[in-house]
Formats: structure tokens, sequence, C-alpha cells
């Protein structure tokens, strides 16, 4: 059985594969199960959720990450900030609080300290701009 901090590291993975390759998330998702890698449903979801979201994804990390475009952050910051953004405002079973701390040790882990700062606070301003019910569309201008 595996936990959640591992299936979310594995769809971090899978969409840092389509990241560096320029392939849809779906498509990675695809080739490493047909190639009998086990992928548990949580990280599935993760998956998906942020392929069938990433345009508004990426719109809401760039209006929260002064003096950065999504573009010039490193692949695997903007990847940890995808799938965490995803959670923030459609994955309604995970509390804020968690899904930030689970990407702040993500990107410490998984790339530098200097990103796991950067990335608590682009997460930070996108949870300060969310509803009172804690899910939803951010306002790009928070």
């Amino acid at each position: 059985m595996s936990s959640r901090r591992q299936e979310r590291r594995l769809a971090i993975e899978i969409l840092f594969q389509a990241d560096v390759t320029g392939t849809d998330g779906r498509s990675v998702l695809a080739g490493w199960i047909e190639s009998g890698r086990r992928v548990p449903a949580f990280a599935r979801e993760l998956v998906e959720g942020v392929t069938d979201h990433l345009p508004e994804l990426d719109a809401t990390i760039g209006a929260h990450s002064e003096g950065w475009t999504v573009e010039r952050m490193a692949s695997v910051d903007r990847t940890v900030l995808r799938a965490a953004s995803y959670e923030l405002m459609f994955e309604r079973a995970v509390p804020v609080g968690v899904a930030i701390d689970e990407a702040v040790r993500a990107a410490k882990d998984l790339s530098t300290d200097d990103s796991g700062r950067f990335v608590n606070g682009v997460l930070g301003k996108i949870a300060e701009g969310l509803p009172p019910d804690g899910k939803g569309v951010v306002p790009e201008e928070a």
C-alpha cells in the first residue's frame, strides 16, 4: 500500500516527464501503465487533473509568482506548483495546509531549499485568494 506522499511523488515524476518531453500528461501516464508500472488511483487523479486544467493552473501560478513566468521556472518547481495548485483549487479532500506542506517538502527534496521557499510563497498567495470554502477558482489578481 502506498502513502499519499508517495502517490504525489509518482504523479510529479509523470508530470515532470510530460513537461520535459513536451508530451501530454495522459499520454505519459498511459505509457507508464502500459509498461507495467503500478500507478495508484490518487496519482492518476493528480496527473489527469493537472493535465485537464493545465492552462488554468499555469495562469494562476503565473499571476501569483512575482517576477517569474511559468516558462522561466525550473521544470521541477513548475511541476510541483502545478500539482499543488491543482490540489488547492480542485481537490476538496486535501486540506490547504497539507497540499502546501507536501509541495514544499517535494520542492526541497527534488530541487533546492530555495525552491522550497519559492513554492511556499507562490502557493501561499494562491491559498489567500481561495474562496471561503477553501477550493475553487482563484482570481488572477489576488
